[in-house]
């Protein structure tokens, strides 16, 4: 990494709710970021969850978005390696921005060691105990045969039906997403501590996912950073070679 150049880490956006104007304003505010931290970066890692739901046809993709798109080919153009991450909302990402964008896509968790640190990156979907619904459902969702099934239907029900789903799903979890449950309930916490018994060289924990904004104290060397989401927070992290810190994006 060149010097003064920093690695940025953004994760849930969720641009598609709760209306089409909300999300409008929240990709213009996303795009803005991105010219500004553009100027610095040298890697940027979309963590999940950029889209509140995504599946990509064999010749059509989801409409909208397009200025988050063009940005995103802008910065990609420019040399500056973008990675993406799927999440529980947009795991149907196939080859789409691979393609058009250049975007390496990661669909499993990473360990990436960045000026000399560790860090173990992933979506955070599906990691831990508990959740034990979510992971029978991910199993089917990710199923080769039914992805096939699934496209096998016209978009406009395809995706609608999708959508309607997935609204039901953030109104029936409600606001418990952005509740601190203390450190021995969260999940991603306990399965980032058990993770670095194995690996102790592990610096950073990064993750989305969770939508609360956390930064948690794991060992004298190690962090767990949870990004958060931006329909409430609009929060990042930045790791500038040396140190990696949790932000707010105003």
């Amino acid at each position: 990494m060149q010097q003064g150049k920093k690695t940025y880490f953004i994760s849930d956006f969720h641009l598609g709710v709760p209306n089409y104007e909300s999300s409008l304003k929240r990709e213009r505010l996303i795009v803005r970021w991105l010219d500004e931290i553009k100027l610095d970066a040298h890697e940027i890692y979309l963590m999940g969850d950029v889209f509140d739901f995504w599946f990509e046809y064999k010749t059509a993709v989801p409409k909208g978005f397009v200025r988050l798109l063009g940005k995103l080919a802008e910065i990609s153009d420019s040399g500056i390696k973008i990675h993406y991450f799927t999440g529980n909302h947009d795991m149907w990402v196939f080859d789409y921005f691979e393609k058009e964008l250049n975007i390496c896509i990661h669909r499993e968790p990473i360990l990436k060691t960045i000026q000399g640190k560790v860090f173990y990156l992933g979506h955070g979907d599906g990691l831990g105990p508990g959740d034990y619904g979510y992971k029978i459902i991910k199993r089917i969702f990710s199923n080769s045969l039914c992805q096939w099934l699934f496209a096998r239907l016209h978009p406009n029900f395809g995706i609608g039906l999708a959508n309607f789903f997935s609204r039901s799903s953030r109104k029936a979890n409600g606001p418990k997403d952005e509740i601190f449950m203390g450190e021995e309930k969260e999940w991603l916490y306990t399965y980032s501590r058990d993770m670095l018994i194995k690996n102790p060289e592990i610096n950073y924990f990064i993750f989305g996912h969770r939508h609360l904004p956390l930064d948690l104290k794991i060992s004298e060397t190690a962090r767990y950073i949870n990004l958060g989401e931006w329909i409430n927070y609009n929060t990042y992290a930045v790791f500038d070679g040396q140190e990696t810190a949790l932000k707010y994006y105003q």
